[in-house]
């Protein structure tokens, strides 16, 4: 993927503008091009440029039922800003960067920390039932579960070369759970919008990839 993404830039710097409201802050560009160049990096298959894009593309969709709408677009941004598939520490060395950006870029503390805390949400994608910014955040990070056919098949493989130095049989085997993990859920999708739209087709997908894997045929 390239980290030249002038349109991304612009939705960042839009983003940007609306989070700080009246407060002052440095050239927001210098920042967008640090966080791209991450989306941009090698190691990265799934979680692309593309990625980032679709989620700021559903974040749009449900905008209506967040609470702080920036405080959402901001942590999709740096959801996984930090992002090395053979680490677990992902998630709250992203809330991190977000917490030593924010700050200098003049978003105001209440909000970079909204920020941070929505980050460190997507560990588990398991928002209270009063937290509406948690699960339009959660929600639009798991839409790709819904996707066409074509689509998903692509999602999995992509996320199967994010860990290819994982052997086949571990990897299916720790696949397998994460699938099983989220089929066992009372819903994948948190907002009413969601759920009705995407549920359905998610389910189905999950349901065919754990068959494809405990068959021998993913």
């Amino acid at each position: 993927m390239t980290e030249s993404r002038p349109d991304l830039a612009a939705r960042w710097a839009a983003t940007v503008a609306q989070a700080r409201g009246t407060q002052e802050g440095p050239d927001p560009a210098p920042y967008a091009a640090d966080l791209l160049r991450r989306w941009a990096e090698p190691q990265r298959h799934y979680h692309t440029t593309d990625h980032l894009t679709a989620i700021l593309d559903r974040i749009d969709e449900l905008a209506a039922h967040a609470e702080d709408l920036p405080a959402v677009q901001l942590a999709a941004w740096f959801h996984d800003a930090v992002y090395r598939p053979d680490r677990s520490e992902n998630e709250e060395r992203s809330a991190a960067l977000a917490e030593r950006a924010l700050p200098e870029l003049g978003i105001a503390a209440p909000r970079t920390a909204e920020v941070a805390r929505l980050v460190r949400l997507t560990v588990t994608h398991d928002p209270a039932p009063d937290d509406r910014n948690g699960a339009v955040l959660c929600d639009a990070d798991l839409a790709v579960l819904a996707g066409a056919p074509d689509a998903y098949a692509d999602y999995a493989a992509a996320v199967r070369a994010e860990y290819a130095f994982v052997p086949d049989p571990d990897f299916r085997a720790g696949r397998a759970a994460v699938l099983r993990q989220l089929l066992a859920l009372p819903r994948l999708f948190m907002t009413a919008q969601a759920h009705d739209h995407w549920e359905t087709a998610a389910r189905h997908n999950l349901a065919t990839e754990l068959t494809l894997l405990e068959g021998g045929g993913a």
